[in-house]
C-alpha cells in the first residue's frame, strides 16, 4: 500500500511518501525551486518522492491533501460577516483569491496529479483530512510511544487553532478543541509583526530576541490581551488585533497599549523595548503550553506527550514542558508546521481510514532522523562539481572526517552536506554549517559573514548523546533540536560586575561558558543530541572534533544565508560556500576550499540583506 501525502498553498509546501506504513521518503518544495517556504503545488517534492520509491504517480494507492480547503473557506466567510461591515477591503481582496484559486483546490489538485499521470483515478484515490488531525497524526504515529497524549497548535487549521488528542495503538482520539478566532499561533504573530518582523517566518527571531530582554509587559498582556484559564484555554480580546479582516496582525489600539508603533524594520534598529515584547510574549507562551500540558496530564494520566504545529516549534516552552515533570516523556514533530501535514495526513488514512496497526519500533521513533530527502552518490557529486566549476580533492572516508575535524578545531567554518536532506526547517548534521563551540568570536562570524543574518541569533549545539548531560542539563534525547536547555553550571563563566550590569545586545559579546558559540545570553541552547545509529558520518566526526579538543559539541546551523532554503543539492551548496566566507566545503568524500577556486564564480550575497 502506497498513500502520498500533500501540504500545499499556504506557505512551506511539501510531499511525502508512506509505504506500507513506512515514511520513505518527505521533502519540502522550497528546497528544489529555491524559493523560501514556496507555497506553490509540491510538484517537485512529488516527483523526488515518487523517484525516492521507484514508482509512478499510477501506482500509488491513495493521494491525501492536509486539510479541508471548503471548510477553510467556510471561516473565511462566517468570519467576514460577523465583524461586517469592518473588513470590506480585506474581504474585497480575498475573495477573488479564494474563488480563482483556493475554493476550488480540488480541482487544482486533480489537475497537477493528471499532468503526472492523466489516467489517475482522482476520484476514488484522492481524500482529504483535517488540518489538526493532520498535524496530531504526524506527532502521534511518528512518535515511538504506543500511547501518548497529543498537543496540537498552530495559527489557524480550518477553524481548530488547538487541539488535544489521546493516541493508543492505532486509535487517535481528538478531545478538545480551541476554534478560531482565538489562537496561541496568530497571537505570537501578532507580536512578531509589533516588533517589526516578517509574519510566518520571523517567529523563530521574537524566541531569539527574547533573552536580551525583561518580561516587562506579562501583565499587561494577561490583563488586557487574553484572558487565561487554569487549564490553559483562553480567549482573546479582539479589539487590539486586525488578522480577522484587516490587513495587519495589530490595530492602533494595540499600539497604545505598549505605548509605542509597530517597528518598521527598513528604518528602526531594534531597542530594549522590542527586547522586553519578546520577552513578554515568549514568557506568556510558555505559561499558556504548560497549563495545557498540565491539564492534559491530569485528566489522562499518560507519560508522554507528542507535540505538533507551529507553536511546537518553540524550543524554548517545549524544554520548560519537559523540565516541568507532568510527563516523563515529549515527542515533538521535528517538522512541526504544516510541511509535517503531508506526513500526518499519510499516517492518518494508513491507521484511521484503512485500520492499520502501528509496527513496534523499539525505542525510535519513525522519522528516521528527519533524513528523508535527496542523497546523492559519491559518482554523482563528483559530475555535478564539475560541472559547476568547482575544484575539489577526493579523501577516504577516514581522512574526510579527520581533515574536517582538523579545520573545526582550527577555528574554521565548514559547510558539511553528506547523505539524504533533512525534512522539516532544522539541519541536522546532514546539509549542515558547521563551527567551534568553543570560539568567542564564532557566533558573531557566522551571523554576519556567513548567514548574513540579524548579530543577536543563537546557534545550536550538535553534542554526542553519550556527553549530554556533562554539558547540558538534559539527560533525554534530542534528536530534532527541538528542546532548551542550560549549559551545566560546571560549564559556565564566573561574570564579572560590569558585565552582570549589561543589558540588550551588549550582552552579546560576554562569553558565558566554555562553549560561549552556542551558549545563549540566558545560558541557554537548543540542544541537538546526536546518534550513531542515525547518523554515523556526523556522530564520527564530533567524536573526532571531541578527540582533538576534549569537547563534544559542535556549531550546527543550517547551510544557507539569510532569505534562501537550505541547500539540496551539490550545486546548491556550492554556490553558497562561493557567497560566504565559509572556509572549507565537504560534500560526501569531496572536499572544497574556498582559496583554490575560481573568483569568478564568487557571489557577493552582503549587498542584498540589511540587517538589524
Amino acid at each position: 500500500m502506497r498513500i502520498l501525502g500533500i501540504s500545499a498553498f499556504y506557505h512551506d509546501s511539501a510531499a511525502a511518501l508512506l509505504v506500507e506504513g513506512r515514511i520513505v521518503a518527505a521533502a519540502q518544495e522550497e528546497r528544489f525551486t529555491r524559493k523560501k517556504q514556496d507555497a506553490r503545488f509540491p510538484i517537485h517534492a512529488i516527483g523526488y518522492c515518487l523517484a525516492e520509491g521507484e514508482i509512478k504517480l499510477d501506482d500509488v494507492d491513495y493521494v491525501v491533501f492536509y486539510e479541508k480547503p471548503f471548510l477553510k473557506f467556510e471561516r473565511l466567510l462566517e468570519t467576514y460577516l460577523a465583524f461586517a461591515p469592518q473588513g470590506y477591503r480585506s474581504f474585497a481582496m480575498a475573495i477573488p483569491i479564494w474563488i480563482q484559486e483556493k475554493l476550488f483546490q480540488k480541482d487544482i489538485i486533480r489537475r497537477e496529479l493528471q499532468k503526472l499521470a492523466p489516467d489517475f483515478d482522482w476520484k476514488s484515490r484522492l481524500l482529504f483530512t483535517e488540518h489538526h488531525v493532520s498535524h496530531a497524526a504526524s506527532a502521534f504515529y511518528a512518535s515511538p510511544f504506543q500511547e501518548a497524549a497529543v498537543l496540537t497548535m498552530d495559527g489557524v487549521g480550518e477553524w481548530c487553532t488547538a487541539s488535544s488528542a489521546v493516541g493508543r495503538g492505532k486509535e487517535l482520539t481528538l478531545l478538545k478543541e480551541l476554534y478560531f478566532p482565538h489562537s496561541l499561533g496568530l497571537l505570537y504573530s501578532a507580536f512578531t509583526y509589533y516588533t517589526g518582523f516578517k509574519v510566518n517566518s520571523g517567529e523563530y527571531k521574537v524566541m531569539g530576541l527574547a533573552p536580551y530582554g525583561q518580561p516587562k509587559y506579562v501583565s499587561v498582556i494577561l490583563d488586557h490581551l487574553i484572558d487565561l484559564k487554569e487549564d490553559g484555554s483562553f480567549r482573546l480580546d479582539l479589539s487590539y488585533f486586525d488578522y480577522c479582516t484587516g490587513l495587519t496582525m495589530t490595530n492602533r489600539k494595540f499600539a497604545e497599549l505598549f505605548g509605542a508603533p509597530v517597528r518598521d524594520p527598513n528604518k528602526d534598529l531594534l531597542t530594549p523595548f522590542q527586547m522586553d515584547i519578546a520577552a513578554s510574549i515568549q514568557k506568556v507562551t510558555e505559561e499558556v503550553m504548560l497549563r495545557l500540558a498540565r491539564a492534559l496530564a491530569r485528566e489522562h494520566s499518560l507519560d508522554n506527550l507528542c507535540l505538533a504545529g507551529g507553536v511546537a516549534l518553540n524550543c524554548v516552552a517545549n524544554g520548560k514542558i519537559l523540565r516541568d515533570g507532568a510527563f516523563k516523556n515529549i515527542w515533538v514533530q521535528p517538522a512541526a508546521g504544516d510541511a509535517g501535514g503531508a506526513v500526518g495526513a499519510a499516517l492518518a488514512i494508513w491507521h484511521q481510514f484503512l485500520g492499520n496497526a502501528r509496527k513496534p519500533n523499539g525505542s525510535r521513533d519513525l522519522m528516521e532522523g528527519a533524513y528523508l530527502g535527496p542523497g546523492f552518490g559519491q559518482q554523482d557529486v563528483e559530475s555535478r562539481l564539475i560541472k559547476a566549476g568547482a575544484h575539489f580533492t577526493v579523501a577516504s572516508d577516514e581522512d574526510v572526517i579527520e581533515k574536517t575535524a582538523t579545520s573545526l578545531a582550527g577555528g574554521e567554518a565548514v559547510g558539511w552536506m553528506q547523505g539524504r536532506m533533512e525534512f522539516g526547517p532544522r539541519a541536522l548534521g546532514a546539509r549542515s554549517i558547521l563551527g567551534d563551540p568553543r570560539s568567542p568570536a564564532m557566533q558573531k562570524t557566522l551571523n554576519l559573514r556567513v548567514k548574513y543574518r540579524e548579530s543577536f541569533r543563537p546557534f545550536a549545539p550538535a553534542v554526542l548523546r553519550e556527553d549530554v548531560s556533562d554539558w547540558f542539563e538534559l539527560d533525554a534525547d534530542s534528536p530534532y533540536m527541538l528542546l532548551v536547555a542550560d549549559v551545566t553550571r560546571e560549564r559556565r563563566r564566573r561574570m564579572t560586575n560590569e558585565e552582570e550590569a549589561l543589558f540588550g545586545i551588549d550582552k552579546l559579546n560576554v562569553a558565558r561558558s566554555d562553549i560561549p558559540a552556542v551558549t545563549h545570553v540566558d545560558y541557554s541552547a537548543r540542544v541537538q543530541t546526536v546518534h550513531a545509529d542515525t547518523n554515523p558520518r556526523f556522530h564520527a566526526l564530533i567524536s573526532s572534533f571531541k578527540a582533538k579538543t576534549g569537547c563534544p559539541v559542535l556549531v550546527n546551523t543550517s547551510f544557507n544565508v539569510r532569505g534562501e532554503p537550505i541547500v539540496c543539492t551539490p550545486e546548491d551548496a556550492f554556490r553558497c560556500f562561493m557567497g560566504n566566507e565559509i572556509e572549507l566545503l565537504v560534500i560526501g568524500n569531496c572536499m572544497l576550499r574556498k582559496s583554490e577556486q575560481n573568483l569568478a564564480l564568487k557571489i557577493d550575497y552582503k549587498d542584498a540583506f540589511e540587517l538589524d
